[in-house]
């Protein structure tokens, strides 16, 4: 294998972090990866895994080996009653994927699109969005054995996805931190597929479409549904076509949604939400009501609650706020920024680690709830 030393991994992580690989093997195929393995020693020495560096907060050197992951392509896989069985290599950029998939003509990961980061990472975070999580539509993935070399595959049942959580992100004895790489990832995309529009941005959109058609049945549900804080439950089916958008229009919408919310990581750096949400009982909540009434919560299908962390950070204040030149994002508290992006003096991951941490501190004091972050810091 080819080791390259001393690289810069600044243009490779989101947050724009000054911060150099000592050594770094970029993976361009299975087998690369592969003979990588017999190379090294990964089983005493477990090398750090960069993919879309959308998810990290480097705070220092990475002395580790770094594998680079850059095995690309996109395909079809097979055709079945129900779905599009759709796979894409592991250094794929995430939105990429997405946009040509509903191109193709099969919908289902709309929903996700435009978030940062590569194919591969995808189910190590079980990303999710507006309704959809990557297990809604994960069929299987590909991975290698950082100790042995060889290739496996797993299926839903055995990636124990949970909220932005999966068997990878854990070094237990079952756990994969560490001990394998994601190769490739595939889809199952329903053919019989509707709309998800349950969400509130998106429900605005969704109203917004339908005030724009102009046949009475159309103007008929338009105001019915106006009139719901959420969308009809109604069967799709029952609907005229012209009122169903199509998976493409509901792309654009989520990249309109997010461009409005987000900041694009190539102006201002960033690792987009920082803090995962957090779930409490229906008593948690009802005592936090008590004290904000303002809270914003969600029910979830298993009785917990979950509640918005930009909320909780937003009402302690820390909006437009930071630490050196780390930032809390204007436009959305649960977003830190590299304030110094594309000057002399960006931000540190030490000041970085040292907001975040005076935030949950924040929190923690003000509601009793202790945010954890969702990225890798290393």
């Amino acid at each position: 294998m080819f080791v390259e030393k001393n690289v810069p991994l600044q243009p490779y992580n989101s947050f724009g972090i000054v911060a150099k690989a000592q050594q770094l093997v970029r993976i361009s195929s299975t087998e690369a990866l592969q003979a990588a393995c017999k190379e090294g020693n990964f089983a005493a020495e477990p090398p750090f895994v960069l993919g879309g560096g959308c998810n990290i907060v480097l705070t220092g050197d990475v002395k580790p080996l770094v594998l680079k992951m850059e095995i690309m392509g996109k395909r079809l896989v097979e055709e079945t009653a129900r779905h599009f069985v759709v796979e894409a290599g592991a250094g794929e950029n995430w939105h990429e994927f997405v946009a040509w998939s509903v191109a193709q003509g099969w919908p289902g990961l709309e929903n996700l699109a435009l978030i940062p980061g590569s194919v591969g990472a995808a189910p190590v975070q079980n990303i999710g969005a507006y309704g959809v999580e990557l297990q809604d539509r994960f069929h299987s993935l590909d991975a290698v054995n950082l100790h042995t070399g060889e290739l496996f595959t797993l299926e839903a049942s055995q990636c124990a996805f949970g909220y932005r959580d999966s068997v990878f992100k854990h070094a237990t004895q079952t756990g994969l931190l560490g001990k394998a790489v994601i190769t490739a990832v595939r889809f199952a995309l329903p053919k019989a597929w509707r709309p998800e529009v349950s969400y509130a941005d998106l429900s605005r959109k969704y109203a917004d479409f339908l005030s724009q058609i102009g046949t009475s049945p159309a103007q008929n549900l338009r105001e019915v549904l106006l009139k719901q804080e959420q969308l009809s439950r109604r069967s799709w089916a029952e609907m005229l076509p012209e009122l169903i958008p199509s998976a493409s229009q509901i792309l654009d919408w989520v990249v309109q949604i997010r461009r409005a919310k987000l900041p694009d990581p190539a102006v201002i750096g960033n690792a987009g939400s920082f803090f995962k949400n957090p779930f409490v009982t229906p008593e948690q909540r009802a005592d936090i009501i008590a004290r904000e009434p303002k809270v914003v919560s969600y029910n979830m299908p298993d009785g917990s609650i979950k509640l918005a962390a930009g909320w909780l950070i937003d009402a302690c204040g820390w909006k437009g706020k930071g630490v050196g030149n780390a930032g809390v994002y204007e436009k959305q508290a649960l977003v830190l920024v590299n304030k110094g992006t594309g000057t002399a003096t960006p931000a540190t991951g030490g000041e970085v680690m040292t907001l975040a941490k005076a935030i949950q501190t924040s929190v923690y004091e003000r509601f009793g709830i202790l945010l954890e972050p969702e990225p890798v810091v290393v």
